[in-house]
């Protein structure tokens, strides 16, 4: 296979600065922090210290990991060991992966940089109701092209193709530099919150639930070391931050069920790379018959649920928030993943990876004055994904002490946030080629020959590779194993 024309860089042996920040928001023991060690070279230069954020949250979710594994077993916790060339090749995964040597498509024609009146706006249509909300918001008929949408953004403000778009339901973003993100209402807010935050659920309608028994885990098995083995995870998510997330807690052994729902179309490209070792199934949770009452039951005897659709979009569902599903399940971890934070005016609204790089001032960075730029891969909803696991993996383990239901919450804007402003920039290191052909494999899948990444998280014992292939979206049947 040829090299990618990614530079790549050296890592020292040693534990990182961004590995200390990150496991210091997930509240864990600073001492564990010498199991931990890098090797290897990696390939994802750019401005920021994008492999770092890279290598240090694959490396706080290993630890987590190990963490868990030794709580379960009563040992020591396994050695970590973070291997940058498996970390570029699993934040490249969503464009390393093919079914019978096919690429995947990666952005839809309407999913691009614009260049309005006065600056730049990003738009994301990948997903056939944004683009038809995109053009709506626009004036625009459903079939119009790249042409049309280019001359119609050119004629207008970047505030108004932002908030006119958004009104519509689609999604547009003005591209702002770092520092007028600083002065956005939205940015303003996001730097007062911290990476991420565990805790207890918080309302008075779960008080009882402090009263729990430590969560007992059943005992480990087999020669791989699964610290997530007999744990049930309803996997709520779509694109792509979420189902890294499920998908590395499946690599760890649980049994993750991923729910859509049947009315929302999906990429089964994306699911080739995202489903690997999950099961897939569609329920629509506003029948209040069959498919509502399938849902209440998987909840019933779930361990974690893990919510990535946009705060609010899941209202209209009664008994969806944190502490009305902890009241039904008291041993509950609950995970949520928002673009913007949940909070401020931009809370409720839908984002995506590319879109917060563009409004937090990354575009702006990794570009010049001609042209706006972007990570060398989606580097927010990776990093966001395995810090997303470790979340999970921290919570299960605090749950172990107390029993009492957990609450993770994420947001791509805090994970800009660190990338912009708590890394640092750091030695650029030394540039050598980089071949992702050592952490690619072959496996047969109901899609035909799958080629993917290998998992980057890594610990003593621990496995090396998921347990069952991406299988066909929606098609499993929508029981736990």
């Amino acid at each position: 296979m040829a090299q990618t024309s990614l530079g790549a860089t050296s890592s020292s042996g040693t534990p990182s600065s961004g590995t200390a920040q990150a496991w210091a928001a997930l509240g864990g023991d600073p001492t564990l922090l010498g199991r931990v060690r890098y090797e290897g070279t990696g390939g994802l230069p750019a401005e920021l210290p994008v492999m770092e954020l890279a290598r240090s949250s694959v490396a706080v979710c290993a630890l987590a990991a190990a963490e868990l594994a030794a709580r379960r077993t009563g040992g020591q916790v396994p050695s970590v060991r973070v291997d940058d060339g498996a970390v570029t090749a699993a934040f490249l995964s969503d464009r390393l992966v093919r079914v019978d040597g096919e690429a995947p498509t990666t952005f839809a024609p309407l999913s691009r940089f614009w260049r309005a009146a006065d600056g730049w706006v990003r738009t994301h249509a990948n997903y056939p109701h944004h683009r038809a909300w995109l053009l709506a918001g626009l004036g625009l008929p459903g079939d119009a092209g790249v042409e049309a949408v280019a001359a119609e953004i050119g004629g207008r403000r970047v505030a108004e193709v932002e908030e006119t778009v958004y009104a519509a339901g689609g999604l547009a973003v003005a591209a702002r530099t770092p520092q007028e993100w600083a002065a956005h209402e939205q940015g303003a807010l996001a730097a007062t919150h911290p990476l991420l935050t565990i805790a207890p659920v918080d309302a008075s309608s779960v008080r009882e639930a402090a009263g729990q028994p430590p969560r007992g885990f059943p005992d480990l098995t087999g020669g791989t070391l699964l610290p997530a083995a007999g744990l049930r995870v309803l996997d709520l998510t779509r694109v792509l931050a979420g189902p890294v997330a499920t998908r590395t807690l499946a690599l760890l052994g649980a049994d993750v069920l991923r729910i859509d729902a049947p009315q929302l179309p999906e990429s089964q490209e994306a699911h080739n790379d995202t489903g690997m070792g999950k099961r897939s199934t569609r329920l629509d949770l506003s029948d209040r018959g069959g498919d509502r009452r399938t849902f209440e039951e998987l909840l019933e005897s779930a361990d974690v649920v893990v919510l990535g659709y946009r705060p609010g979009a899941l209202d209209q569902f009664s008994g969806m928030g944190p502490a009305e599903l902890a009241v039904r399940n008291p041993r509950l971890v609950i995970a949520q993943l928002s673009a913007w934070g949940g909070y401020g005016p931009w809370g409720g609204r839908r984002g995506f990876d590319s879109l917060v790089q563009v409004a937090t001032g990354i575009a702006a960075i990794e570009g010049d004055a001609e042209q706006l730029g972007a990570l060398p891969a989606q580097a927010l909803d990776h990093g966001t994904g395995y810090l997303l696991a470790a979340g999970v993996l921290r919570a299960l383990t605090e749950q172990a002490d107390d029993g009492r239901a957990r609450l993770v919450r994420l947001a791509l804007t805090q994970t800009a946030a660190w990338l912009v402003n708590g890394l640092g920039k750091g030695p650029a290191g030394e540039t050598v080629p980089y071949d992702p052909e050592p952490w690619l494999t072959l496996t047969d899948s109901p899609m035909g020959r799958l080629r993917h990444a290998l998992p980057p998280v890594s610990f003593a014992g621990g496995p090396v590779n998921w347990a069952r292939p991406s299988g066909r979206w929606g098609t499993d049947a929508p029981e736990w194993r």
